[in-house]
């Protein structure tokens, strides 16, 4: 038994594993603090689109995750994990997936379904079966669809508008709305779309901010290009097969919430495949489902569904992808 275990001292705490001991010096906490340093340039951008509202907006959403984390593991005799910082994440990215409208006690009620119900329910971080912060998007979609819906443009903002009622609705269509609608020629300039000059919700309109989050976290090798690269790629052939012109494809990838949900969400360690040849079916299905979404149900966006369709099916796909111990007999 002392050959196939071994106590690693941390301080005063002892923690016993099986061999072989990988030793790594990552931590949740050290990635979870990558990805909110990646976050940073589209923080800084939606301020700068859409007002110090959306930082207000962050900050509740963040602060609500930790709350309901710290009241949930109190309340049930758990460990207190809040310093781990994946509820920052959570809150982060659920305030991104919401308009500039949002009422806060609406985006309060997401951050609480995303941590208590679907979090910690299941276990906590690593154990949840789905995206925590695209299940509270799911669940405010699903709540307050108008609310969701609102769309406004960086323009609109500064112009002191503060709902849809107060304008012509098709200006404030959105560049998937106006593709689903045949309206190419609405359609903003890739420039615009590209920075983020465009309506949306506050943190998916900037594409080019969110890719230098990703082009970060690649470096720091806490997340691969495999997953968002086939998922962008398998939604772009998709899209063509279906109809959508070939010049209309840089659109479709650079609006909604692709690129967000691609390089942030698809790419959560708890909720996509281990095997190598898992993550490629998983990326394959999250594109394929994206662009059927998109061109052929009634919502112009498919993002958020797609991910957790495939976050359900994830176990199904390690099943079938797991690889063979050496030396196991079938």
């Amino acid at each position: 038994m002392e050959n196939n275990l071994k106590k690693e001292v941390t301080g005063s705490e002892y923690f016993v594993s099986l061999a072989p001991h990988i030793r790594s010096n990552d931590t949740v906490r050290k990635i979870m603090l990558d990805v909110i340093i990646a976050l940073v340039p589209a923080i800084i951008g939606s301020v700068y689109f859409f007002g110090m509202r959306s930082l207000f907006l962050i900050c509740v959403s963040s602060l609500a995750c930790v709350l309901t984390e710290y009241v949930t593991q109190k309340l049930l005799k758990k460990p207190i994990q809040i310093g781990d910082l994946s509820a920052v994440v959570t809150g982060i990215l659920i305030a991104f997936n919401v308009p500039i409208t949002m009422p806060v006690f609406e985006l309060i009620f997401g951050d609480i379904f995303a941590i208590l119900i679907v979090k910690e329910c299941f276990g906590g971080i690593g154990f949840n079966f789905m995206n925590p912060a695209l299940a509270g998007r799911l669940v405010l979609m699903a709540s307050w669809t108008k609310r969701m819906t609102d769309y406004l443009s960086p323009e609109m903002v500064k112009n002191g508008v503060s709902s849809l009622s107060q304008v012509d609705m098709v200006s404030a269509a959105t560049p998937l709305k106006l593709i689903g609608s045949g309206a190419y020629e609405k359609l903003p300039s890739l420039f615009n779309m590209a920075i983020g000059n465009i309506g949306g919700v506050i943190g998916e309109t900037s594409s080019i901010l969110l890719l230098l989050g990703f082009l970060y976290l690649v470096i720091r090798k806490v997340i691969s290009v495999q997953i968002p690269v086939i998922y962008i790629g398998v939604c772009a052939i998709t899209l063509v097969i279906l109809g959508i012109p070939i010049n209309v494809i840089p659109y479709e990838i650079l609006a909604g919430g692709l690129i967000l949900g691609a390089c942030f969400m698809a790419t959560d360690y708890a909720t996509n495949p281990i095997t190598k040849k898992g993550r490629i079916i998983f990326a394959i299905g999250c594109g394929f489902l994206t662009a059927l979404i998109r061109v052929k149900a009634s919502l112009p966006e498919g993002v958020s569904y797609a991910i957790c369709l495939m976050n359900i099916c994830t176990p199904v796909i390690d099943k079938f992808t797991r690889t063979q111990a050496y030396g196991e007999v079938k």
